[in-house]
């Protein structure tokens, strides 16, 4: 498969040879696949606090002892553990507490912080999830490495030349309708997504740069469908074809 590689003014500078993982058959079942897996490295470890629904301020809390005095049997009542507010003799002014069917009680089956979200990938269906995802851009574009070393407005000119009125840049706008006041007030576009060598440097706004050992299938797709806006490097052509050969 070839394409064309651009210079830093932003025209053609001859063709290129693209690496046979840029020709692959897509998978699109394979690679939602790989995304909904991948999901759980992106996602903060979270659960209920230690003691949760056993923090009360009371004298104590009734056992489940037959002969127990301080015990629920022989009352008439259920035996759900209850914590004493106050009592006269053996006359007890209680309310349940603890468990998941009383008011104030820990949460039934609350998430846990220790449990493992990621999940385990075949290799040959991670790298067939790649493949799909590379091949899923229609018109891949290759620039020269000559132009990480742009200024930002000569970039700016040379993208522009290049994609022409494509929504290159990512943009922040507000949400229309009732979303904006539940905690989804901005909406935005994911942008270009630049894929660069592993030595080489390039720092833009308003884009996402990448490495090539750094790049996922999040960062390829758009939720795990193929037709995200992607260029690359003329390096990192290289370096992906080494690595899916």
């Amino acid at each position: 498969m070839k394409t064309k590689l651009f210079d830093k003014a932003g025209k053609v500078k001859k063709d290129f040879d693209l690496p046979k993982c840029f020709s692959k058959k897509i998978r699109a079942d394979i690679l939602l696949k790989v995304f909904e897996a991948q999901k759980g490295i992106h996602v903060q470890a979270y659960g209920s606090m230690e003691g949760a629904g056993a923090q009360y301020s009371a004298s104590g809390i009734s056992k489940k002892k037959r002969h127990d005095w301080k015990a629920t049997y022989g009352k008439g009542i259920s035996r759900v553990p209850r914590k004493v507010m106050s009592r006269h003799g053996a006359s007890f002014n209680w309310i349940g507490a603890t468990i998941a069917s009383t008011r104030g009680g820990r949460r039934p089956h609350a998430p846990r912080s220790g449990k493992n979200l990621f999940k385990k990938i075949n290799k040959k269906e991670l790298v067939i999830a790649y493949c799909s995802a590379l091949s899923g851009v229609k018109d891949v574009v290759v620039f020269d490495n000559a132009v990480l070393e742009l200024k930002t407005k000569d970039f700016k000119k040379m993208l522009a030349t290049v994609f022409g009125e494509a929504k290159v840049w990512k943009e922040k706008s507000v949400r229309a309708g009732r979303g904006k006041m539940r905690g989804r007030k901005y909406k935005s576009n994911a942008g270009l997504l630049f894929v660069i060598g592993n030595e080489e440097k390039m720092s833009r706004k308003g884009i996402e740069v990448v490495h090539v050992d750094e790049l996922s299938i999040k960062d390829l797709t758009l939720n795990g469908v193929v037709g995200r806006l992607v260029c690359y490097s003329e390096k990192a052509i290289e370096e992906i074809g080494g690595r899916f050969k």
